[in-house]
């Protein structure tokens, strides 16, 4: 299953302008293949705009051909062209439109239930907020908190894809590294069962010359008597 930005969009242009199964346009959108007959009925994604995944960079006209002449055939998706390039590093903090300030908590809401390994810092510099507006919105205390839903920051405009998967992902193998470093400090050396038994053995001389063992004077006096 392929990750299309605008599936039904994408599913309403598909059905339209190409040959492909039910069974295709849901597979390569991610949907489910009587959520697809329902937009070629015109039950769901009525009056909806197709977009076109060609012209998009989602889909090449060659797998679209291979798709229509093998039914079985489940269509691949195209290679961004962007993802590779890397993104300019930005200085001093990320300036939002006044519209799109108000949003901020619902991003920040999205990163506390979805992405918790991602530190406030990181949550703070990627869509220019507070780490005071953080934890409020984190226990509750932000004076919108009734109204305050989950949305992801791409979805909200505060930061792109890339920047957003590059946080993740260094948060992620942060999270990982701070695991195997827990577990080689619980797992400490112990002894082999050969160390263990020679201070077992060195435990047991040592008691047996503290006793009340008698002497040979002892011995000698009780044989005088």
């Amino acid at each position: 299953m392929a990750d299309i930005l605008m599936p039904k969009a994408t599913a309403v242009w598909l059905i339209d302008n190409t040959t492909l199964s039910f069974e295709q346009v849901a597979d390569f959108c991610g949907l489910h293949k009587l959520e697809v007959k329902g937009i070629a009925d015109g039950d769901v994604a009525e009056n909806m705009r197709g977009v076109d995944p060609i012209s998009g960079g989602e889909l090449t006209r060659e797998e679209v051909r291979k798709g229509e002449e093998n039914p079985d055939y489940r269509l691949k998706k195209a290679e961004s062209k962007i993802a590779h390039i890397p993104q300019p590093k930005r200085k001093g903090a990320r300036y939002t439109p006044v519209a799109r300030r108000q949003d901020k908590p619902d991003a920040i809401a999205w990163f506390i239930r979805n992405h918790p390994e991602v530190s406030d810092a990181q949550i703070s510099k990627l869509i220019g907020t507070t780490k005071a507006t953080i934890t409020n919105v984190r226990d509750k205390s932000h004076w919108n908190s009734p109204n305050i839903k989950p949305v992801d920051p791409v979805t909200l405009g505060l930061c792109s894809q890339i920047e957003l998967d590059e946080v993740v992902n260094k948060a992620v193998d942060r999270r990982k590294k701070m695991e195997a470093q827990a577990g080689l400090d619980t797992d400490g050396p112990g002894l082999r069962p050969a160390e263990d038994a020679d201070a077992a053995s060195q435990a047991v001389d040592t008691d047996s010359g503290n006793g009340d063992e008698p002497n040979a004077d002892d011995i000698f006096s009780n044989f005088k008597g």
